[in-house]
């Protein structure tokens, strides 16, 4: 299994924005971007000048498949995934990144990032409808449950999570079992989806 796994506020400092990949260090004084870190590398500084059309539809790119964890290539499936599909193409690809599991896990509040919310997914601490499902990228259907496996309920990171976390779960998923479940309602809508990316320069830089 392909994964990034170099220092994640490094990320940060590229895209100059939080992408929020440390779960509280992004919110503490701690953070690079809070500092007014520079990009990384020796170049950073020279990185200030206005970019190019191309530069911005690249950033914006590696902006979204930095926030959701997602390599390369698979990045690529998604957007072909996407462009196949009904509607608009960029929405539609931004709805699929929110409906995998890893992210379904971050957004029900237990995971405090979702390189934490990964990790749960893969330590077989995730039940789709009452099976276990280790696979990170899946992506749950209208009508499934996500739910906690009830042995790992009480672990004191997952219980400090669903207790101190302030995020908001969004609308597309019910809430059940008193936060210890969630339900996919419906496919995540633009407006519900809180990621700054601007998904139109994504779909622009595809289609060259």
């Amino acid at each position: 299994m392909a994964r990034y796994t170099g220092p994640v506020c490094r990320l940060c400092r590229r895209e100059r924005t939080k992408l929020f990949l440390k779960g509280p260090k992004c919110m503490s004084q701690q953070c690079p971007i809070t500092k007014g870190r520079l990009a990384p590398g020796q170049h950073g500084r020279d990185r200030q000048r206005q970019p190019s059309e191309y530069a911005l539809q690249l950033r914006e790119k590696q902006r979204a498949r930095r926030t959701y964890g997602v390599l390369g290539k698979q990045f690529q499936r998604f957007y072909r995934d996407a462009a196949r599909r009904p509607g608009i193409t960029g929405e539609n690809l931004l709805a699929m990144l929110e409906l995998r599991l890893d992210n379904v896990v971050f957004r029900a509040r237990w995971g405090s990032s979702r390189a934490q919310a990964r990790q749960l997914v893969r330590h077989g601490h995730i039940l789709v409808d009452g099976r276990r499902v280790d696979i990170p990228s899946y992506r749950p259907r209208l009508g499934q449950v996500v739910s906690l496996h009830p042995k790992v309920r009480s672990l004191d990171i997952i219980a400090f999570n669903r207790e101190h976390l302030t995020r908001e779960i969004p609308a597309w998923l019910g809430v059940e079992d008193q936060g210890a479940s969630v339900r996919v309602l419906t496919v995540p809508l633009r407006e519900q989806i809180d990621t700054e990316v601007r998904e139109q320069l994504i779909v622009e830089l595809f289609s060259k």
